[in-house]
This record gives structure tokens, C-alpha cells and sequence, in this order.
């Protein structure tokens, strides 16, 4: 019964170095060499949803953007995807 999706034992919200900290730790022990960073699953999370058809108002209230343009950057990643995979399965491409 807590309104956090991530939360504590306390049920409060996590804090960003905390989830920093998370990932830091679980990188390590997974023994992954690349930086990685919180806003990566941000963006993962987003591009996703924006390729699975999720319409980009419903996009733009999860991840809490005030402005639509800020959450149209992803449909400029996802563009970029559909193009390769058109590119790649077209017999004509």
C-alpha cells in the first residue's frame, strides 16, 4: 500500500543516488563494462512504448514532460528503428 512505484522499506520514494547506486552495484556484479545510467531506462522505457503504439500524450504523462516536444525526441529514435527494419525486410530496399 504505498503510491511509489520504486520505494524503500519505509515506503518512501527512492532518491536519484539511490537508484544510481542500485544499478552501480548490479552492473558491477553482472560484470557489464558500460556506463549505465538511470535516464538509459528512461529512454528505453519511452522508445519502447513509442514502438509498440503507445499513443505519445499517454508517453508524455509517465514520464511527467510538462511540453510534448520534449517527449517527441523519442519519436525521432524510433523513426530511425522503423526505417532500419523496413530497410532490412523490404526485397527492394
Amino acid at each position: 500500500n504505498c503510491k511509489h512505484f520504486f520505494a524503500n522499506q519505509a515506503r518512501r520514494t527512492l532518491s536519484d543516488q539511490t537508484v544510481r547506486r542500485m544499478i552501480n552495484k548490479y552492473v558491477s556484479l553482472a560484470a557489464i563494462e558500460l556506463h549505465i545510467t538511470p535516464h538509459m531506462f528512461r529512454h528505453t522505457f519511452a522508445t519502447s512504448l513509442l514502438e509498440a503504439g503507445v499513443d505519445i500524450r499517454y508517453i508524455q504523462e509517465m514520464l511527467g514532460h510538462s511540453d510534448i516536444s520534449t517527449t517527441q525526441i523519442y519519436t525521432h529514435v524510433s523513426r530511425a528503428h522503423i526505417r532500419e527494419e523496413y530497410l532490412s525486410a523490404h526485397p527492394r530496399a
